[in-house]
């Protein structure tokens, strides 16, 4: 194992998460929670990009895998609700939803965004977090990966999930931050050696052919370009450095964008959840077992 280090005796092994990008792919991760919570495990901290920044800051501020499913099921049945406010009459909702389209960009403001889905149990920064948290964006001044780890936590996000085409960039310490599957999309990079086992959750797809169409939408062809770039990153990445657990949630038939189809989603990524119950345990077997004295 590439993390693993001598325990003292009877002491508990540690868990490094990394929780990749992957649009509505991501929900998959609340099932990754799901079996952290079942094991009663809790990472000693966690890296996250785009929406496993998202879901990453969540369960970083102690929310229960539970309590963010409900959340998020609950965010899903009300888009409609959402959608019908910001276009009624009413004059605040109409200059809320015209304020998400700057003229300048006609892009998406990912902070405005977030106001309207992120939980309120959240914690307002990286210090009040329950877990020791690093989001990764890309800068778009100097086309490298930026790791955020202090201040307010919700711009953080925000700029992590900033993907391009979509969402305009987020401005933070001065720098221009998009999304940050641009250059690093699994960033178990950052947590490797930080624990006795160090989880990667890929939920970039990729893995098989997907089907486009002759005349795909733009979004569709934003989407699917950014899903060809953060797999091969990570191909290229696995090649060099390995974490102990790398599982590769099978979710090619669902893009990017269509969060509107989270419960198959979810019930798609479901046998995932065994297939990691059983690797973390014989990781966590392994790496509670005593050595014994070599002869």
């Amino acid at each position: 194992m590439a993390t693993m280090r001598d325990k003292a005796p009877g002491a508990t092994p540690t868990v490094a998460l990394a929780l990749g990008g992957g649009g509505a792919r991501g929900l998959a991760h609340i099932l990754v929670l799901e079996v952290l919570d079942e094991l009663g495990i809790k990472p000693t901290v966690i890296a996250g990009t785009s929406i496993g920044a998202l879901y990453g800051a969540a369960y970083a501020s102690g929310l229960s895998a539970k309590l963010i499913r409900a959340l998020t099921e609950e965010t899903l049945r009300r888009r409609i609700d959402i959608a019908r406010q910001l276009f009624s009459a009413r004059s605040d909702p109409v200059q809320k939803f015209l304020n998400l389209f700057p003229v300048r960009s006609a892009l998406l403001k990912s902070e405005a965004i977030l106001d309207m889905v992120f939980p309120s149990q959240v914690a307002p920064d990286f210090r009040a977090l329950a877990v020791p948290l690093k989001l990764v964006a890309t800068d778009l001044g100097s086309r490298a990966a930026v790791v955020l780890t202090e201040g307010p936590l919700r711009p953080a996000v925000a700029a992590s999930i900033a993907i391009p085409i979509v969402f305009q960039p987020v401005v933070l310490g001065g720098r221009t931050l998009v999304d940050g599957g641009l250059v690093n999309p699994l960033p178990f990079d950052l947590v490797v050696g930080q624990a006795d086992v160090t989880v990667a959750i890929d939920v970039s797809g990729a893995s098989l052919e997907a089907t486009i169409g002759p005349r795909p939408s733009a979004l569709m062809v934003a989407a699917q370009s950014l899903q060809i770039l953060e797999k091969s990153i990570t191909r290229e990445k696995l090649l060099h450095t390995r974490p102990d657990i790398y599982i590769d949630v099978e979710l090619d038939q669902f893009n990017a964008l269509e969060f509107h189809r989270a419960k198959e989603i979810l019930s798609a990524a479901e046998p995932m959840k065994e297939r990691l119950k059983r690797q973390l345990g014989r990781a966590l077997d392994l790496v509670s077992t005593p050595k014994g004295p070599a002869t």
